[in-house]
């Protein structure tokens, strides 16, 4: 059997690393593909190192641009590959224009493709990542959903063929980094455990708009009165804070440069709760057992929310979200078992 993996920003390339250890595993010979949507010069960080990521096989360089040239030209560059490799199934990841990309090119092709991470819904539906994501699940033959929510989302669309829960193959890489978490950090703050909150804030709707930052750094300023708070602070965020004058809401703050992953999540699994609007940290609390709040209007983890063990808050109510009482168990297994890439190579393994 041969394999395309199609992938065009970075936190693909891991997902296909876990898999890729897995399809090796079984004898299964996958060809990377890196489309160049998002290139990263520096290929030497934790993940690289610990998950021996090897180089892709082609690279399309095709670059940024508006999203239909940046489709178009992925899909010019993949097709060429895919006629001349002839794989059996093409797979893809995630919700980029790399990824819709690659399923209309297996499409039209009449190959087999296999979406990994297949169907997340988040509001509003005409963001990029939401479109890329429903007409990729469309056309795809093989469904690897992230959690029974992301089944259920399928099934509303009439999707059930060839859909599967096998897990967020995002748990499967924490699990595999661990036992290599750092504490440093945690100890050079003399920080106690579960007794501070850990914070992020990135995302445009939140930092670029003046009132709307400074009505969530008011709340911030509130909570930080009653519980300390680690902040590991953007550039884009550091930026705004400094053009708006905002310093004096964060004089409680302990503010931070932009940490690695391994120190970012030794500090979450120390806190008490997290504030974040990063898809990926509200999941990696989740992991650590962390409850998140999400300074976001949706998630496309919506399953956490759901179940009640994550919170949705905005400007105006994040104090009351985050000292909200929550008498709910941590609820178990809710993006598999640790066993997501296992259990895709498997499926596949046995077309």
């Amino acid at each position: 059997m041969k394999i395309i993996s199609l992938i065009g920003a970075r936190p693909q390339f891991i997902k296909e690393a876990v898999l890729h250890k897995e399809l090796k595993k079984r004898g299964i010979d996958e060809i990377l593909v890196h489309s160049g949507q998002h290139y990263d010069k520096n290929m030497s960080d934790i993940f690289f190192q610990t998950l021996n990521i090897k180089d892709p096989d082609y690279y399309l360089n095709v670059g940024s641009g508006n999203h239909g040239e940046m489709t178009g030209k992925i899909m010019i560059e993949f097709e060429k590959i895919v006629l001349k490799e002839k794989p059996d199934i093409i797979l893809v990841y995630g919700d980029t224009n790399t990824t819709l990309a690659g399923a209309l090119v297996a499409s039209k092709l009449k190959i087999p493709v296999a979406h990994v991470e297949a169907g997340i819904r988040q509001e509003p539906k005409d963001m990029p990542e939401e479109i890329n994501r429903v007409l990729t699940d469309r056309i795809s033959n093989y469904l690897f959903c992230p959690s029974e929510l992301a089944v259920e989302n399928l099934k509303k669309e009439n999707i059930t063929s060839g859909v599967y829960f096998v897990g967020d193959i995002m748990y499967d890489l924490y699990k595999i980094m661990e036992k290599d978490f750092k504490y440093e950090i945690f100890e050079e703050l003399k920080l106690k455990e579960n007794d501070y909150i850990l914070m992020t804030m990135h995302r445009d709707f939140n930092v670029d708009k003046k009132e709307k930052l400074e009505k969530i750094l008011m709340q911030i300023e509130k909570i930080s009165n009653e519980k300390t708070i680690v902040f590991p602070i953007h550039p884009r965020t550091r930026k705004r804070v400094k053009e708006f004058n905002f310093e004096k809401y964060l004089k409680n703050v302990i503010l931070l440069e932009p940490i690695d992953y391994l120190n970012l999540m030794g500090l979450v699994k120390k806190s008490w709760k997290v504030i974040t609007d990063s898809g990926g940290l509200q999941k990696e609390a989740y992991f650590a057992k962390k409850q998140a709040i999400v300074v976001m209007p949706d998630t496309g983890w919506r399953e956490l929310i759901k179940l009640k063990w994550n919170i949705l808050a905005d400007e105006n109510n994040l104090y009351e979200k985050t000292f909200e009482v929550i008498n709910t168990a941590y609820p178990e297994n809710v993006y598999g078992d640790g066993y997501c890439g296992e259990k895709i190579v498997e499926i596949i393994n046995n077309l």
